[in-house]
């Protein structure tokens, strides 16, 4: 369908992924014009491990159970494919692993169910303010005069820096993520972390119905892990073929300070923000809480009952922000000390477990931070 310029719009959010889509479905229901804009024309296989936190359910009206391949029960870590720990995940199971494309098209559906507009294949390239409101416009011509919009087009958007918003030096991380049909020796239930073959990061591989996600992240550093090198000996490992299934690489932000996510009736979510966990790479109970968040302030911004939208970034900060400036210094001890991290880290008797509690969002970094840190610097020296 196309953008109409004669009509002005609440809402313009450009990006259907995880964060818009929940922006877009929150939006609409609480009775919003909504546009929900995305480049890709069809559903497209993005470089993410699909785990997420069974809690974030309690954030929306409707069912992401659809969505969901697997309910994660075990989590097994590895040193250099050996010295193995194992750790069962804590009375229900808190994590799941959902299938990208389904949970996007879940989202956006909902969105439209509720009187959204949403229109694929549609590049943005201009977002600029006018006056009292904004004007997006896309490639094909097609233009949205807007109250407000919201940024959610992923790690590589060019709008945050452009207008002012979220990390002015972004940090990222290198990863090449590989979608492989089958599960190998992987059962289902349970998810691989693996610390030794990376330098300066980890490999993950998650299960998902009928196959497996494997991905391969270097954090700090200058980064120059050969992800080639480290999944022809993980790939053996999990029982496939060293040169076995379809690889993407990419770029992931990652949050690195405390920066202002709104302007004026604007906001950015997601990737773009750069909310990704530093420390484990989760991104998806960011994104998805981040387009809740951003809903909710703007929902009330637009009623006219908050002056402007620095609640939003508030928010963020104390929900996700706080944690991740502690995960951030975890980060930057461990990956330098990778080996000295695996066995007074992960190996600790409490390690796993809570490990899996803030995965789950039971628990954040704040809680554990200062005695890890503490415990890896004095072995360290």
């Amino acid at each position: 369908m196309k953008g109409s310029p004669e009509r002005f719009r609440d809402v313009v959010i450009v990006g259907a992924g995880a964060a818009g889509g929940a922006a877009a479905a929150h939006l609409s229901r609480s009775g919003h014009d909504v546009v929900l804009v995305e480049r890709d024309a069809e559903p497209r296989i993005k470089p993410c491990g699909g785990g997420m936190a069974a809690s974030v359910q309690k954030w929306f009206p409707f069912s992401l159970e659809p969505a969901v391949e697997q309910v994660v029960r075990q989590v097994d870590f590895s040193w250099c494919l050996g010295d193995p720990v194992v750790a069962e995940l804590p009375g229900e199971a808190p994590f799941w692993i959902v299938r990208r494309e389904r949970l996007d098209q879940l989202l956006t559906d909902q969105a439209k169910q509720a009187g959204a507009e949403c229109c694929a294949g549609v590049t943005v390239t201009d977002i600029g303010r006018d006056n009292d409101h904004w004007s997006v416009t896309a490639a094909d011509g097609q233009r949205w005069r807007t109250r407000s919009v919201v940024i959610a087009d992923g790690s590589a958007s060019p709008w945050p820096q452009r207008l002012g918003l979220g990390a002015k030096r972004i940090q990222t991380a290198t990863t090449m993520s590989v979608r492989l049909e089958g599960q190998g020796r992987l059962k289902n239930g349970t998810t691989r972390f693996e610390f030794g073959l990376v330098k300066q990061g980890f490999a993950w591989a998650f299960p998902v119905a009928g196959g497996v996600n494997i991905g391969v992240g270097s954090f700090i550093g200058k980064q120059d892990a050969d992800p080639e090198q480290v999944l022809s000996l993980l790939l053996p490992d999990l029982g496939f073929p060293a040169d076995a299934g379809l690889r993407q690489s990419g770029q992931l932000r990652v949050w690195n300070g405390h920066h202002r996510l709104n302007g004026n009736g604007i906001v950015v979510v997601g990737d773009a923000a750069s909310l990704c966990d530093p420390f484990l790479a989760e991104g998806l109970r960011p994104a998805l809480m981040s387009g809740c968040e951003a809903a909710r302030h703007l929902d009330r911004w637009l009623r006219g009952d908050n002056n402007d939208l620095r609640g939003y970034t508030i928010a963020m900060r104390q929900r996700w922000g706080d944690s991740m400036a502690w995960g951030r210094r975890i980060a930057q001890v461990f990956y330098r000390f990778p080996g000295v991290g695996y066995q007074l880290g992960i190996k600790r008797p409490t390690a796993p477990r809570r490990i899996a509690q803030i995965l789950s969002g039971e628990m954040g970094y704040g809680d554990i931070a200062q005695r890890v840190i503490n415990r890896l610097l004095l072995q360290r020296g």
